[in-house]
């Protein structure tokens, strides 16, 4: 459980910040260099690396340098965290809301029979 938290409370740290979260939509569409994923953004390039070292410690991305160049891509499995947490909440309410349904109906009921 501690893993998971772990990764749940990374994956939700990377994801709080909007510059981090465009980043990461990018790479879901391929691999791209930092040069390439810094150019939307109005930051200088030491900036945008620190963005980049928060999605590589908390796992979320990956990146590979070969000379000069540095390649980031997505690491869609370390998603799965914050994927599993939002899958429990869904459940969780849809449950709560279900009971409520019920329970309404319920009194519904009662108020008819008075």
């Amino acid at each position: 459980m501690d893993n998971y938290r772990t990764g749940l409370d990374g994956a939700f740290h990377a994801l709080a910040d909007p510059t981090r979260r465009a980043v990461l939509h990018r790479l879901g569409q391929g691999p791209a260099t930092v040069s390439e994923l810094a150019e939307p953004f109005d930051m200088a390039l030491p900036s945008f690396m620190k963005h980049v070292r928060v999605l590589e410690e908390t796992g979320l991305i990956r990146s590979n340098k070969v000379g000069r160049i540095r390649t980031c891509i997505l690491m869609r499995k370390n998603l799965m965290a914050a994927e599993r947490w939002f899958a429990e909440q869904r459940e969780t309410w849809a449950s709560r809301y279900n009971n409520l349904d019920d329970l309404l109906e319920q009194l519904q009921g009662e108020d008819h029979e008075s």
